[in-house]
């Protein structure tokens, strides 16, 4: 099961169905479902820029504190369905000079602690069974 590591809250904002672009320096020809991996490490800095930039491109609903977020393992899944080159402006969530993930049908699941990698990453097999596990019982569909 291939991964993809984003930091918080940029992680929780993709897999709520809130933030529809993840801005990469590298392109990415892979088409397909990815968990979302949220990063160990936010720093107040980070956290304060996520909240800024989601109010910035008119989000307005509920932003769960800092210590709520979820780190250090996987959070949800999402389907990559383009990468937009910089430049592209398709979403407000598209950092200019990037280029851009375009994700689709985002959702949360039970958080499952596992070890991030830069890029996309294979999750470890005790981590892909446990999920199948999760999904097979329905906590993932």
């Amino acid at each position: 099961m291939k991964a993809l590591s984003v930091r918080q809250p940029w992680a929780w904002l993709i897999v709520n169905g809130h933030k529809d672009i993840e801005n990469r320096t590298w392109p990415t020809r892979f088409r397909g479902r990815v968990l979302i991996h949220a990063g160990k490490t936010m720093t107040r800095d980070e956290y304060d820029d996520g909240l800024a930039t989601a109010m910035h491109v008119g989000y307005r609903s509920f932003f769960p504190p800092r210590e709520q977020l979820e780190r250090g393992g996987i959070v949800g899944v999402a389907t990559i369905v383009d990468c937009l080159p910089p430049g592209a402006d398709a979403s407000q969530w598209h950092a200019h000079e990037q280029f851009g993930f375009r994700m689709a049908d985002p959702k949360p699941i039970p958080f499952v602690e596992c070890k991030g990698a830069l890029g996309f990453f294979d999750v470890p097999a005790a981590v892909a069974e446990q999920l199948r596990q999760m999904h097979e019982l329905g906590a993932i569909t």
